[in-house]
Parts: C-alpha cells; sequence; structure tokens
C-alpha cells in the first residue's frame, strides 16, 4: 500500500510541475490504474495556488486516498464471485438493450424448461388417463358401470379443478414453485393408481374429484417458474413452447391410458399414468429451481430488490392483500379474464360439438371418421401457439421500447381472434360434398387461431402484474376461463336442439366479437416492468 501510495505521489508531483491540472472530473489513465481528474475545476485552481510546501502534504493524503480506493475496488471486484448471467452488449447499454447469457446459463435454463414442459404434459396424462379407460371399465362386467356413473364422475372433475386452479393460484404464491409443481405430480399420480384399486361408484368419484383439485397446481407453477427464467422479450417464445405441453399431454393419454387399458385391463389405464407421474414428478424436483438466484445466477430482468439495495424494504403484502391489491382491482387483469371466458366457450364449443356436427349435418357415416377430421385441432394449436409467442417478441424488439409490451401481445391476440371467426364461418360454409382433407385442414386452422390467444391472454395476465402475483393471477383467470368452459356444454346443447347449428356457428362468432371489444382498450397496456421501470426513472429526474 505504501509503495502504492508513493507511486502516485510521484506522479501526481510530476503531474503538478507540468501544470497538468489533477482533482475535478476523474478519468482512467493508462500505467495508474486507478481513477485520476480530467476536467479542470475551481479545486485546480485552489490547489494550483498552494505554496509547494503545502502541497506535498496535500498530494500524499490525496495519493493514499486514491490508492485505498483503488485496492477496495479491486477487493470489490473479486469478492462478488456471483456467476456472470446478462452481459449487456455496452458498458452503458440501456436498460432494454438485447442481453447476453453465458452458455452455462443456457444450458442451466434449458434443463429447468425441459423440466416444466415434462411436467406439464404428465399432468395432462394423469387428467386424461380416465377419458381412454371409461371404455374399458364399462365393458367390465364385474363393475356394473355405465355411461351415467362415468359421466357423474366426469363432472365431477371441472368444477374441482376450476376452484383449485384459483386457490392454488393464490396461496402457492407463499410457497416455491418447482416443489409445488413436482409435489403436485406426484400426488396426482398417486390418485390415480388409488383410483385402480377401487371398485364402487363412491370411491371413484371421491379419487377423482380429489385429482381435479390436485391437477390445479400445475399451470400457475410454470408460469412463475416462466416469469422468472425468461425475460420479457423472449417469454412469448417460450411461454409458446411451454404452451406445446398441452398437446405432447393430450397425445400421449390415448397411447398410454387407452393403450394400457386395452392391453392389460382398465386397472393399469390408471396406474400405468400413475406410475410415470410419479417417475417425472421425481425429475422436475430435481432439476427445477424456482428463479435463476436460487443457484447463483442474477436476475434475468430487474427486480425491485436490485433497485432498492440499500434503502428499507417494503412490507409485502399478505396474501389475500396481494390477490385484492394486483388482481382483483386491477381492471385489465378483468378483461383479460373476461376475453378467456369467451375464448373457452368458442374452445370448449369447438372440441365438444364438432364431431356432432359433422355426423348430424355433414353426413359423416360415424363417429371415428368425423374425429378422424377433427383430429388437426391439436396440431394447429401446437403450431399456432409456437408462432404467436414468436411474434408477439418479435413486435417487441422491433418497438425498439415504445409502447407497451403487453399492449403488443393483445395486438397479436386481436388477430388471432378475427382468424378465429373466419376459420368457424369457413368450416360452416364448407359444402358436405368437399374432401375430408379440405374439412381437416380448416379444423387445423381453427386450432392455430384458438390456442394462440388462449396461450398469450395467460401470458398477458402474468406480465400485468408483480413477481408474488403471478401465480394470483394465473388462478383467478384460470377459473374464470374454466366457467367458460363449463357454459359451452348444457347452454350450446339447448342452442343447439332448440335454434339449430347456425345459431350454434352464430355463438361461437359472436364470442369472438365480445373477446375484441373487451381487447380493444389494451392495445397500449404496459408490463409491470416497464412500469416499475418508468417510476424509477421519474423518482431519479424528481431527485
Amino acid at each position: 500500500m505504501r509503495r502504492a501510495a508513493g507511486g502516485i505521489h510521484k506522479r501526481c508531483k510530476g503531474m503538478l510541475a507540468s501544470q497538468v491540472r489533477c482533482p475535478a472530473g476523474l478519468q482512467q489513465r493508462r500505467g495508474c490504474g486507478v481513477a485520476v481528474p480530467s476536467k479542470p475545476g475551481a479545486a485546480t485552481a485552489r490547489i494550483s495556488a498552494l505554496p509547494l510546501p503545502m502541497l506535498a502534504p496535500a498530494m500524499r493524503q490525496r495519493s493514499i486516498k486514491l490508492a485505498a480506493s483503488a485496492a477496495g475496488a479491486a477487493s470489490s471486484g473479486g469478492a462478488d464471485d456471483k456467476k456472470d448471467l446478462p452481459v449487456p452488449a455496452g458498458e452503458a447499454a440501456a436498460a432494454d438493450a438485447p442481453v447476453q447469457y453465458s452458455a452455462d446459463f443456457i444450458r442451466r435454463r434449458l434443463l429447468v424448461f425441459i423440466g416444466i414442459v415434462i411436467g406439464y404434459s404428465s399432468y395432462y396424462l394423469t387428467r386424461n388417463s380416465l377419458t381412454y379407460t371409461a371404455p374399458v371399465m364399462v365393458a367390465d362386467a364385474s363393475l356394473h358401470m355405465d355411461i351415467t356413473q362415468i359421466g357423474a364422475m366426469t363432472s365431477i372433475f371441472p368444477i374441482a379443478y376450476g376452484m383449485s386452479k384459483f386457490v392454488s393460484g393464490v396461496l402457492g404464491a407463499k410457497f416455491s414453485p418447482s416443489v409445488l409443481l413436482a409435489g403436485g405430480l406426484m400426488a396426482t399420480a398417486a390418485v390415480n393408481i388409488a383410483f385402480g384399486f377401487g371398485t364402487s361408484l363412491a370411491w371413484f368419484c371421491f379419487f377423482w374429484a380429489l385429482n381435479g383439485t390436485l391437477q390445479g397446481v400445475g399451470g400457475p407453477c410454470c408460469a412463475r417458474i416462466l416469469t422468472t427464467w425468461f425475460a420479457s422479450k423472449e417469454r412469448g417464445t417460450y411461454w409458446g413452447m411451454w404452451n406445446i405441453a398441452h398437446n405432447l399431454g393430450g397425445f400421449a393419454a390415448p397411447l398410454v391410458a387407452g393403450g394400457f387399458a386395452k392391453a392389460m385391463g382398465w386397472k393399469w389405464g390408471m396406474w400405468a399414468p400413475g406410475i410415470i407421474g410419479l417417475v417425472v414428478g421425481a425429475f422436475v424436483l430435481l432439476v427445477c429451481r424456482d428463479k435463476p438466484e436460487d443457484i447463483g445466477y442474477p436476475p434475468v430482468e430487474p427486480t425491485d430488490k436490485d433497485k432498492g439495495k440499500g434503502k428499507a424494504e417494503k412490507p409485502k403484502a399478505d396474501i389475500w392483500g396481494s390477490l385484492l391489491n394486483s388482481v382483483l382491482k386491477n381492471p385489465f387483469i378483468w378483461g383479460m379474464a373476461l376475453t378467456y371466458f369467451f375464448i373457452y366457450v368458442v374452445r370448449q364449443g369447438v372440441t365438444s360439438w364438432f364431431v356432432f356436427y359433422l355426423i348430424k349435418e355433414k353426413g359423416i357415416e360415424d363417429a371415428a371418421q368425423a374425429a378422424v377430421r377433427v383430429s388437426g385441432l391439436e396440431l394447429g394449436g401446437l403450431v399456432g401457439s409456437l408462432i404467436a409467442g414468436r411474434l408477439s417478441d418479435a413486435l417487441i424488439r422491433n418497438s425498439n421500447g415504445k409502447g407497451g409490451n403487453v399492449g403488443k401481445r393483445v395486438t397479436v391476440v386481436m388477430w388471432y381472434t378475427v382468424g378465429i371467426a373466419a376459420a368457424l364461418l369457413s368450416f360452416q360454409a364448407l359444402p358436405s360434398a368437399v374432401p375430408a382433407a379440405i374439412q381437416w385442414f380448416n379444423v387445423f386452422m381453427i386450432g392455430f387461431f384458438l390456442y394462440g390467444p388462449q396461450m398469450l391472454i395467460g401470458l398477458c395476465g402474468a406480465e400485468l402484474v408483480g413477481p408474488d402475483s403471478v401465480g394470483a393471477s394465473e388462478g383467478f383467470l384460470g377459473w374464470i376461463a374454466y366457467l367458460g368452459a363449463a357454459n359451452a356444454g348444457i347452454p350450446l346443447s339447448i342452442i343447439v336442439k332448440e335454434y339449430g347449428w347456425n345459431a350454434y356457428f352464430s355463438t361461437l362468432v359472436g364470442a369472438c366479437a365480445i373477446a375484441l371489444l373487451l381487447l380493444s382498450p389494451m392495445t397500449k397496456l404496459r408490463s409491470y416492468v416497464q412500469r416499475e421501470a418508468a417510476k424509477a426513472e421519474r423518482l431519479a429526474k424528481g431527485q
């Protein structure tokens, strides 16, 4: 330290002797390694006016301070051993500049992403197991079951599931999402296994209602993990890719549950998905983490904690306070929820009634042929949700920080909703004699446009609120959405019975129109991160 101070002392004396001005603005000089003055000021004039005997002690003290600050900076830089995650393109990059990720972080994040995709796909596997096991149960004479009893079981499930999604989203904010995701999956897997040991209707109804209660844990947990591991400008793409878990699980359920039930009996139609769920749940628990900070990486986006370092932390609101202030008092969350309601009326109306429509109105001979023609719905949904996510991300990137990020995603939802209405009217207008391939492609396009809004509305709801309220927001949206799905059952059946299939299609198109009206005031909405950044900027200007 003394040698460093002496060296700086000699250099500063030489600079003063040659009338180089030192104190006011600081710049990094080669060979010195510490900051030295770059701009003249009043302090320079005062030092120059001092007698030479007084300069030496003053400069000695100055040099010691500079050396100490240099040593402190070096030690603090070396002490900060946090893993390097987002690296701005320049040292003074703007807040919205593109970030670069270390290879280590990308690998670790990919593992987390694979965990939540496979995990949520397995939720769908244990959710749909009864659908493909039920025909074998009815055929088993020892159970004395009929379709009415199967209907009683399946009617309990959506009621339990909708409520559970809301409650778990609210209460889950206080627990680890990765642990809840894995624990919920293993619990619903255990319920599937227990279901297979039953012989009475009461047993089956109890465990299937319990399964619905546990199923609601999955979605809100995945939403919380996605919002902490992926930044706004890339989140739509990854949210869309995660959304294919619905399609993967829906594709695997008939193969696993239906295949095992047919080959080894109905009990294995429930046991096989349960065993797979237990194994996948253990994998999710092993690989998933709540956020990058849990394993030593910085957050992908600035958080309130980062901005408020050195300041007194605000007390956190309790669970119900967070629900009330961030979700229920937010008019835009209500707008998203009501939009979700009508989108789910259309979605459930399509999946529940298209096979009947083809048989009754288009003259398709049996349910198997009709099912083939509507099989493109899930595939179209997979493609549509992926493109919707990437398209909304592209709009955000190309905006250069102008406008609201959520509003950009809402714009894509509106485009897609117009596409839903057009595809529905096209499907209605197709003549009965049209080739099956054309009908299949039309259904593919309905799925393409339908699943994009389903995915993006959930993402918009997550981005409108703070990190602590994401689960509550997703739970509330999911609850309202399933109320919409419930209204696509008996109400639509009455419409078809009393007024015919033209009224059915008019109802679905009308639901699209109402969704567009609800979305129209939200095309400039800013995300929570944007609002917090603007607030911090205003405070900085005020100071």
